[in-house]
């Protein structure tokens, strides 16, 4: 089944029945008869930003306090959060990556279902925080990916980048930028972070989403991995490892996008819009005159397609004490309702928000605007590798990518172990 994206183009007034009553409890009191809040967040990429707008939060919400965790770049994030769980500092809000988290979270999901967030999230956008029907999450924003390319490194080479939607267009044009190398001034053409195992995770949705119809739904259910699409996702990988910067298989993610992609050192790397507020605070005319996203042509030609749906889902933990779990909803509202924050979420985020209640017309990143153009057209395939066997995405697929990159593994000793894994997790 496609997401539907569709923004509505006027600002729908919306009650935030928020909820009252917040007091002292045990593990959430802040000492001075109010709330404190424990947030889990891993999006560090905008780390500043949502201090910012805690900040505003807590001066209108004098009884609620935020204390924000921010945890991930270098750091495993998943493993942060287990932590916390077991060692019974429980955070009050936290965050889904999907389905898989939807399932390993549920026994500690507070039912959303009725909040005015679910209620106005636009269509679709739900699915990756649903079981059984019922809405465990509510989506953070909604993000697309795929290749992002420097604009002004084709134009001085003479590139067309209109042509790189197709695998033979990306092949041809890769191969001219690397006989301009030393003329261009590029350590490589590519840029690939493949030594972040997420990034990897990431590249897979191409080419499995598909396979299961484009649904989050059936890739979750599904006992069996055909890789009817193999041969065009190793067309693509095999570009990147040969003309990439440093080896593919231990490139991080700094290197990748602040030293080399935004130092002008690679023309290519494989991330999404999340990088826009990094690259802003390096060079604010990189978004706004440089970057584009170039979509890659799977199933068949003519239907170049980008990755684009909610990747993060804000979840509240069931198990705090009512008036918490009330403050909690009260700050995920406000945060997508007030009106100063929704003009944070836009301009300091660069968010595409996932809420009727914002205008498409308010978005003002361009890497932003063509991707809304990407979920208007159709053009679209889920997030699915979030919907993967859990921790498949990068101990498995991550992982064995790094050693076929690293000629430690063959195509087909990769293709066997991506295959035989899921259907032994699956069983």
């Amino acid at each position: 089944m496609k997401t539907k994206m569709v923004f509505r183009s006027i600002v729908l007034c919306m009650s935030l029945g928020l909820m009252s009553g917040c007091g002292n409890n045990e593990n959430d009191a802040s000492g001075d008869g109010g709330l404190t809040l424990e947030v889990f967040n891993i999006k560090t990429e905008t780390a500043e930003q949502m201090d910012n707008l805690v900040k505003s939060f807590e001066e209108s919400h004098p009884d609620i306090k935020i204390n924000m965790t921010t945890v991930g770049g270098g750091t495993d994030a998943t493993a942060a959060m287990q932590s916390k769980f077991s060692s019974g500092d429980e955070p009050d809000i936290f965050m889904l990556g999907g389905l898989a988290d939807t399932q390993t979270w549920e026994h500690k999901l507070y039912d959303l279902s009725d909040t005015d967030l679910a209620k106005n999230a636009i269509e679709g956008t739900l699915e990756g925080a649903t079981l059984n029907d019922i809405h465990y999450g509510v989506p953070m924003n909604i993000e697309g990916y795929g290749w992002l390319i420097n604009k002004d490194i084709f134009e001085e080479a003479n590139i067309d980048s209109s042509t790189l939607d197709t695998y033979e267009g990306l092949k041809t044009a890769v191969e001219a930028l690397d006989q301009k190398k030393e003329e261009l001034g590029l350590s490589g053409v590519f840029g690939f972070s493949g030594g972040e195992t997420w990034v990897d995770s990431q590249f897979s949705s191409n080419f499995f989403a598909p396979e299961f119809n484009d649904s989050l739904g059936e890739t979750y259910e599904a006992t069996e991995l055909k890789l009817t699409y193999a041969e065009t996702m190793k067309n693509y990988l095999d570009l990147a490892i040969k003309y990439n910067a440093q080896p593919l298989e231990s490139m991080d993610y700094s290197t990748s996008v602040e030293e080399l992609f935004a130092g002008g050192k690679v023309a290519i790397i494989h991330q999404g819009n999340w990088i826009v507020p990094t690259l802003n605070s390096l060079d604010e005319s990189f978004s706004k005159e440089k970057l584009s996203i170039v979509p890659m042509t799977v199933e068949s030609e003519g239907e170049s397609k980008i990755v684009a749906g909610p990747a993060w889902f804000w979840g509240v933990n069931k198990d705090k004490d009512q008036e918490v779990i009330d403050a909690s909803i009260e700050f995920l509202t406000w945060m997508y309702t007030d009106e100063e924050a929704m003009d944070a979420i836009i301009n300091d985020f660069e968010f595409i928000p996932a809420y009727t209640n914002f205008s498409s017309d308010a978005i003002t990143d361009p890497l932003s605007k063509e991707i809304y153009t990407y979920l208007s057209d159709g053009r679209t395939v889920p997030w699915v590798h979030n919907s993967y066997p859990d921790g498949y995405g990068q101990n498995v697929f991550g992982v064995n990518l790094q050693a076929y990159a690293a000629n430690q593994l063959s195509w087909s000793d990769f293709t066997d172990v991506l295959k035989t894994s899921w259907a032994e997790e699956r069983k």
